[in-house]
């Protein structure tokens, strides 16, 4: 068995900064061990991959309280119930993309008449954003 880690060996061991292992903390994902007088915080070594799982969750978009339900739900093992969180982050991000495409197009358009119009008192883009 490993020994057990200092907050810093913790932090180096996932890819993190001390701060974010205490921000963690705080949020109540990750428990503080208790502090022995005289001395410091022990972690487990399996706190190690708890930290990188809410890293991981973070990058595929999950909040910080999602991933405390995706964690919630792991010590449950309800699959069903998890199942069902990332289909509705999946819903999420769909509608994102559809968002940020239809962004894409507006900007896309306005720059073009901005090509078109090259050398005009008024700006296509600044007429646009100054409509009511």
């Amino acid at each position: 068995m490993s020994p057990e880690l200092t907050i810093g060996q913790l932090a180096e061991a996932a890819g993190v900064n001390i701060e974010t292992i205490r921000y963690y903390q705080r949020r109540g994902l990750l428990k503080e061990p208790p502090k022995p007088l005289h001395g410091h915080r022990r972690y487990a070594p399996g706190q190690v991959q708890r930290v990188r799982f809410i890293k991981r969750a973070q990058a595929l978009g999950f909040t910080l309280d999602e991933i405390g339900a995706l964690l919630n739900l792991d010590a449950a093992r309800a699959c069903g119930e998890t199942r069902a969180l990332a289909m509705r982050k999946l819903g999420l991000i769909e509608q994102k993309i559809a968002d940020l495409a239809a962004m894409r197009r507006a900007l896309n358009g306005l720059v073009q008449q901005c090509d078109v119009g090259a050398g005009r008192a008024a700006c296509p883009v600044i007429e646009a954003l100054a409509r009511d």
